[in-house]
């Protein structure tokens, strides 16, 4: 009986640290941070994609109550998190490019009024499900779970994430929240500035017109057409920032 408790004991604690690196990733990527995914749908989750990559790899079995064990709980924690963060990256540059594009348009003053949202820009959050679908649409949920289940070929359990390289290489994509951003709204912004200054132009040869009355709606209008017609443009530079995520993730936890 002691055997068969030490025995369950041990797998136990080599089942603990996939799960880890799995629950950490779910908890920060996008998609599966989403609220609609509750806390035990996430579990279940985890629990499946661990009991699938058990078989495939050799787990150390080591004591999580242990200084070695605690540092490896921080390692574990640590790659999961960093591989859904870089990925959080983009959702960041595309809220951001929602946000400049609102505060052209001139929806700026509905997101102070609003109750429901807060100062998410009501643009920011079309853009972020257009982006949620071209995620989806391109696999790139799948491609996620693939990465983390072969990070641990390349990164197993033992290997430490907690390098100078590894977290300069994430500073530096962190740049792609205002890189990516501003290439997402960029079309529609130029075209924007181009209409306020005809409307200066025209305000300053016809000073009779009103430029708030006149301006205002001119430029929601004109900023919703031009929207619908940068469509296109707007989500191959959503998915462009996508794949950017998933590479990086990709080489970021040492995978060729």
């Amino acid at each position: 009986m002691n055997i068969e408790a030490t025995e369950l004991i041990a797998r136990f604690y080599a089942l603990l640290w996939p799960m880890m690196r799995i629950s950490a990733l779910l908890i920060a990527a996008p998609i599966f941070s989403l609220r609609a995914l509750t806390l035990r749908i996430r579990i279940l989750l985890a629990l499946v994609l661990t009991w699938m990559v058990y078989p495939l790899y050799d787990w150390p079995v080591i004591d999580p109550l242990s200084p070695a064990g605690l540092l490896e709980i921080f390692n574990q924690l640590s790659i999961g998190l960093i591989m859904g963060l870089v990925l959080q990256v983009v959702s960041a540059a595309i809220l951001l490019a929602g946000q400049a594009i609102s505060n052209s348009v001139g929806l700026s003053m509905a997101t102070m009024i609003d109750p429901n949202v807060g100062n998410v820009p009501v643009i920011g959050q079309f853009l972020l499900v257009l982006s949620t679908l071209i995620f989806v649409g391109l696999g790139g949920h799948a491609m996620l779970l693939g990465l983390v289940l072969d990070s641990f070929s390349s990164m197993p359990i033992g290997k430490s994430l907690m390098g100078q390289a590894a977290w300069g290489q994430f500073v530096t994509w962190s740049s792609m929240i205002f890189l990516g951003g501003l290439l997402t709204a960029l079309p529609v912004m130029v075209t924007l500035l181009f209409i306020n200054v005809g409307l200066g132009v025209a305000t300053r040869a016809a000073p009779s017109l009103n430029i708030f009355s006149l301006g205002f709606p001119a430029m929601v209008v004109a900023g919703f057409l031009i929207m619908i017609l940068s469509l296109p443009s707007i989500g191959a530079r959503i998915q462009w920032m996508w794949l950017q995520g998933l590479m990086q993730t990709r080489s970021l936890v040492g995978l060729p």
